[in-house]
Order: C-alpha cells, then sequence, then structure tokens
C-alpha cells in the first residue's frame, strides 16, 4: 500500500503503527474530515461512562444492571458509531442508494480490521476485563451489544432490560476502537503535535495503547496480511495533491470476512 487509506490507521510491513513520526500522514488536512468533531463526542460519551461508575461500579457483578442512564448512553453511543461509520464511508467515496444500515456498516471491517481490536479499561473488577466488541463480525454474526441497542430504541417499554451495563461497556468500548482505528491516540487538539504521551500504570506493559482521553486500553490488530499493510514514505508523498486513496468498500459485499 504505497498510498494510506482515509480515515484508516493501519500497520506498515514491520507491524508497527506509529514509531519513527510514521503517524504524520493522520495530521494532513486530506486524511480526515474535521477529525475534532468525532473525538469531542467521544471524550463526552467517555465522560458520562466515568460519571456513572461513580455509581454503578466497573465490575463483573454488575454487568446485568440496568437503569435510564444505562440506556440513554447506550443510545448516544450507538448514534455515536453510526456518525463515526458513515465519516468513514463517505470519505472513501462509498455509494449506495437509499438509507445505510449495518450491512453497510459492517463492510468497515475489510478496511479496519474492527474485530481484531481488543479493549479494557484499567481497574476493572473481574475476569470479564478485556471487551472485544467487533468479534462477531469475523463469523458473521450480529453484534450483540448493537442489537439489544436497536430492540431498546424501537421498543424501550418491552426491551428497557436489554439495554444491560455489558453491553453499554461493549459499544463504548466499540467506540474507543471505531476512533482508534481512525485516528490511533491522536487527538487532534492544541499543544505538542504527535502521538500521545504513553500509559504508565502498572500494566502498562499488556501490549496496548492508550485510546484518546486515556480512560481506554486498546490493542490494535496484529494479524494484517502483509499486502494490505502500509508501505510508503510520508515524506516522498505528502507534497501530492492527493496523497490518500480511498477504500472501494462496495466492491467487499457478499465477501466472507478474512
Amino acid at each position: 500500500m504505497n498510498k494510506p487509506y482515509r480515515r484508516t490507521c493501519r500497520a506498515f510491513l514491520d507491524g508497527e503503527y506509529s514509531e519513527g513520526g510514521r503517524w504524520q500522514y493522520m495530521m494532513h488536512e486530506k486524511y480526515s474530515n474535521d477529525p475534532q468533531h468525532y473525538i469531542r463526542a467521544f471524550l463526552l460519551i467517555q465522560q458520562d461512562l466515568k460519571d456513572l461508575f461513580a455509581y454503578v461500579e466497573p465490575d463483573d457483578i454488575n454487568l446485568k444492571t440496568y437503569s435510564h442512564r444505562i440506556h440513554q448512553l447506550l443510545m448516544r453511543t450507538c448514534v455515536e458509531i453510526e456518525a463515526n461509520f458513515t465519516a468513514i464511508l463517505l470519505e472513501n467515496n462509498y455509494q449506495k442508494h437509499g438509507n445505510w444500515n449495518m450491512d453497510d456498516y459492517k463492510l468497515i471491517n475489510f478496511s479496519h480490521r474492527l474485530s481484531s481490536y481488543d479493549a479494557r479499561i484499567p481497574g476493572w473488577h473481574g475476569k470479564k476485563f478485556l471487551r472485544t466488541p467487533f468479534i462477531n463480525w469475523s463469523h458473521n454474526k450480529p453484534l450483540k451489544w448493537y442489537q439489544a441497542y436497536n430492540k431498546s430504541k424501537h421498543d424501550r417499554q418491552n426491551n428497557f432490560k436489554k439495554a444491560k451495563f455489558k453491553h453499554l461497556i461493549d459499544a463504548v468500548c466499540g467506540l474507543a476502537i471505531v476512533i482508534t482505528s481512525q485516528f490511533s491516540n491522536n487527538s487532534y487538539f492544541p499543544g505538542p503535535i504527535g502521538i500521545a504521551l504513553e500509559y504508565q500504570g502498572y500494566d502498562s506493559d499488556d501490549k496496548m495503547i492508550s485510546a484518546i482521553g486515556e480512560l481506554f486500553r486498546v490493542k490494535m490488530p496484529t494479524d494484517w496480511p502483509m499486502d494490505q499493510r502500509y508501505d510508503f514514505d510520508w515524506s516522498k508523498i505528502k507534497s501530492l495533491s492527493d496523497p490518500f486513496q480511498e477504500f472501494d468498500h462496495a466492491s467487499c459485499r457478499g465477501k466472507p470476512f478474512f
């Protein structure tokens, strides 16, 4: 891949993502349209999740908990995931008549390999600390947390209990992954230019990076096929009129994942 795709963070041939300044392509104005718009929304949701933790402890024992606060935050999070999916497809020139739905959004797994990401919240109590919100896509199965969102959105009276804490955690971890798969941990806010400082916790050898906002730890995919990895010298292509290419999501319809 001698040009990066728009809104797409991928490993290079050596398996690394940002070492040696290779993250700089993400700072180009043609890489993404208004990334701060999406990052700010994510940070608001992240803060609201932190506030929720003051009442619902991040613990396995609470995964079946449900409430109006949990339901509302699940709704907002899934809407934000859809907004990011739409932006990725639009900026890669995806075209299809009619409304887009999950059949369209899941095509992003081909370009971003979302099902290969892991996420966790440091300080979680119990064994369910590692979340793989998109893993079902690799088996061509629906996302349970997204189904819970859809059912409780359209019929809250009868499906209110489906909006559980565990589905909220998977959804917010999913949003953290979607944001990371586009922007790594570059927040695009004023300050020193570069990737955020690394997490220095006692478990910082977990082979993960701190996501934007530093609540989540995210493991980037390590299984990119060699022919799908980036192989460009940004210093040589950054002055091109358009140093990016578009991923053809439409061509992936009907194909099995990986």
